[in-house]
């Protein structure tokens, strides 16, 4: 009993940490905003009907990330079904809510590979989605925001230095990941190093396992990278789809806006800064970009929501990431007995 105990907390630790480092960004949030009685009495005039409206966008942004991760997946294996793409998806999504640096994209690959996809073309394709994705985030929220860039420069506190860790991180990611896919070479310059290093460490018979596997890897993901990189219409249709996903999940703040019996502000400047606070926040290493996330939140949105801030960044992230940790769970559970049972 105590075994099985410790083995649950080890394996949910980082949900808890994650859990309890999102509550405590929303304690000091309500020492600084008037407290509980604020936060009481926005919460008692929410609108359903726009409470709905949250939960269909929520769910309208679940399939449309696995749209996307099927596009790829059936460019490269004509078997796959969509069933395998939601489930891989939400896997995504859940180990990016409980784990440090983003480890969602691991666990697809390794639950894709674990389902029959070579290893290679697995990373190959979340290798490309992960591209598209950022790369569409990063054109979509600078051009957003040039347009209400005086706006922004007015209301928004150091918007000049989000601005900049912004362009940074995402223009580095998006190169690195770029020349990874493009230059065998080089990937296989980063395989050596890595090999150099275990020897280093006296892993020399560990080392030659392991370049000769990742290399064989190497040679699929470059081989479903050159497959996926000549079709124009792929990339059309991953792009649409995206710039739709991003739309719909940038819409969750409007939409918390009019829950709390709030209107007047302009749709577009509100779904301009839910987008920047994304792309500047999905680069911070906590699980679910947490403290990251609530922070850009109320640097845009403060002037938007007055009193009301702290209880909505509790329902914006309830909507946009406790969710994926309550929801995402329960499919990864089935997901697996299903799927990945041996």
């Amino acid at each position: 009993m105590k075994k099985t105990v410790r083995a649950w907390i080890r394996k949910n630790l980082f949900a808890a940490v994650t859990i309890l480092l999102s509550g405590v960004m929303l304690a000091v949030f309500l020492r600084t905003e008037k407290g509980l009685r604020n936060f009481r009495r926005a919460f008692t005039q929410l609108r359903t009907v726009w409470l709905v409206w949250i939960v269909v966008g929520v769910a309208a942004g679940w399939l449309l990330e696995s749209f996307v991760l099927h596009l790829f997946c059936r460019h490269l294996d004509k078997k796959w079904t969509f069933g395998r793409s939601f489930y891989i998806g939400m896997t995504g999504l859940f180990y990016s809510a409980v784990t440090p640096f983003s480890m969602g994209e691991p666990m697809e690959i390794y639950n894709m590979a674990r389902m029959g996809m070579d290893t290679g073309a697995a990373t190959s394709v979340v290798a490309v989605k992960s591209l598209v994705h950022h790369a569409v985030t990063f054109v979509y929220s600078l051009l957003l925001v040039a347009f209400k860039l005086h706006y922004f420069q007015a209301k928004v506190s150091n918007f000049s230095f989000v601005t900049i860790f912004g362009l940074l991180t995402n223009s580095v990611f998006i190169a690195a990941v770029t020349m990874f896919m493009v230059s065998e070479k080089l990937a296989d310059s980063i395989l050596r190093e890595i090999v150099k290093l275990l020897d280093k460490i006296k892993l020399h018979r560990a080392s030659q396992k392991f370049y000769a596997k990742a290399r064989e890897q190497l040679l699929v993901f470059h081989d479903s990278s050159k497959k996926m990189g000549g079709s124009v219409s792929l990339y059309a249709a991953a792009v649409s789809l995206t710039l739709v996903q991003i739309t719909v999940a940038s819409l969750i703040s409007y939409l918390v806006y009019r829950s709390f019996a709030l209107k007047g502000e302009s749709v577009f400047t509100m779904v301009a800064a839910d987008t920047f606070v994304t792309m500047v926040a999905s680069f911070v290493p906590s699980p679910g970009s947490a403290g990251g996330a609530e922070g850009g939140f109320y640097l845009f949105f403060h002037e938007f929501f007055g009193d009301a801030i702290v209880p909505a960044i509790t329902l914006w992230r309830l909507a946009t990431y406790f969710i994926n940790i309550l929801v995402g769970g329960a499919i990864v559970f089935v997901g697996n007995r299903k799927y990945n049972a041996p």
